[in-house]
């Protein structure tokens, strides 16, 4: 799994790999990151998502509208691998109204002992004119973290119904 997440970085990108283990089952926690359609069901910044091409399968493209309080607007996202057997997921930012150009992230969901897993994200982004690597990093992992927490809650209260 760990190949997924090795990134060539250019000199004006910086990049990061995120882990979080939830106490659900790999299946379950894979059904809510799978939905490309529907990424609000964890991720806490977009307020909503419309498909603009594609029913949610490789190629398709979304405009997600992020919640008020963060730089940016709007979002379109194109879902570059959908692999069920492998759990891998790749997407990439093709546009929108934020800070993150060359945006591209690959997410993996394996399972550990008992019901538990393990979510792996990793990105690579361009470093804005102006920003430091370091700060574009911060950013984006701050973002990630949450999402990622929120996963977990999501899906743990999912797994104790």
């Amino acid at each position: 799994m760990e190949s997924y997440h090795i990134h060539a970085l250019l000199p004006n990108q910086c990049g990061s790999s995120l882990v979080q283990t939830i106490d659900a089952p790999l299946s379950l926690v894979w059904s809510v990151i799978r939905q490309f359609d529907n990424p609000q069901a964890y991720k806490q910044f977009i307020s909503s998502c419309k498909m603009c091409a594609g029913d949610g399968g490789i190629g398709s493209i979304r405009e997600v509208m992020i919640s008020t309080g963060l730089p940016a607007k709007t979002s379109m996202e194109r879902l570059d691998k959908l692999d069920d057997d492998n759990h891998v997921m790749d997407f990439s930012i093709v546009g929108g109204e934020h800070k993150l150009v060359n945006y591209s992230s690959t997410t993996t969901v394996q399972e550990e002992k008992g019901r538990k897993c393990v979510v792996i994200q990793s990105y690579v982004v361009d470093v804005p004119a102006g920003s430091s690597k370091e700060d574009t990093c911060l950013f984006a992992n701050t973002i990630i973290e949450c999402n990622l927490r929120s996963l977990a809650k999501v899906s743990e209260r999912m797994a104790a119904l």
